[in-house]
């Protein structure tokens, strides 16, 4: 079976860093984009950074531009998204997405054909 795990969430104070991992099981992730979102209790799901598949350019949401940064490994079988200066605003179930393209079309994949099943994060004092 295919699959996406995310792991790294956790409790952290305002201003601390994370590294969220999503680990591919059964298959790499070349040919594939890869996306992180995120979603807050009542509220929408949002995307907040895309990484293309052919040439690792990144896209990232307003949001988080200039804390969030992400990346994959040589193997191709992981991908991170290293979070700096966290707000409480930033917590929310984070989750590592899958498509089939060669390149991102801005911070959010529009369909993606693997997800993971999120990871928490709480921002909090």
């Amino acid at each position: 079976q295919l699959q996406l795990v995310e792991s790294g969430g956790g409790l952290v104070q305002p201003g601390g860093s994370l590294r969220l991992s999503c680990a591919a099981s059964g298959f790499t992730l070349d040919y594939y984009a890869m996306g992180w979102f995120r979603q807050a209790p009542g509220k929408e799901r949002e995307g907040v950074s895309c990484l293309s598949s052919n040439d690792d350019s990144t896209y990232y949401a307003d949001s988080v531009k200039g804390r969030f940064t992400i990346s994959r490994d040589s193997t191709n079988t992981m991908v991170y998204l290293q979070i700096n200066n966290l707000k409480p605003e930033d917590s929310a179930v984070y989750s590592c997405a899958a498509q089939r393209v060669d390149y991102c079309s801005g911070a959010e994949l529009y369909d993606p054909d693997f997800w993971g099943q999120g990871t928490q994060v709480t921002v909090s004092s």
